[in-house]
């Protein structure tokens, strides 16, 4: 799969997404953070599932309507925690990744909304 890599979930999940195949770009190795809409629109422009821990992206698609490739929003933990969920997320929820739903873990929850249309 393809993924960008916001700058808030950091390098280490980076690296292990590299590790177990995947095609990874992080938004922290192309300098200054050019803000939430130019991420979503790179995402998106380049068919990439965003990993982020920033609530701001779920407003951008369900408000703004944004155009996306899918988006997965992890909560604040550590950052082993985060390859957990992601290990969690690719195992039990690839299909839906790769529909470019938007998943959003909470707990011991995954919440899946999906395109309309």
């Amino acid at each position: 799969m393809r993924f960008l890599i916001d700058a808030c979930a950091g390098h280490r999940l980076a690296e292990w997404l590299r590790g177990e195949g995947h095609d990874v770009e992080e938004v922290s190795g192309h300098g200054a953070d050019p803000g939430d809409p130019a991420i979503l629109a790179w995402a998106a422009g380049e068919r990439r599932i965003l990993v982020t821990m920033d609530k701001d992206f779920g407003l951008l698609i369900f408000v703004d309507e944004h155009a996306h490739a899918g988006l997965v929003r992890l909560p604040h933990v550590r950052s082993e925690a985060r390859i957990a969920l992601m290990r969690r997320l690719l195992d039990e929820h690839a299909a839906d990744l790769a529909e470019g739903c938007v998943l959003t873990v909470k707990g011991n929850r995954v919440r899946i909304s999906r395109r309309e249309g």
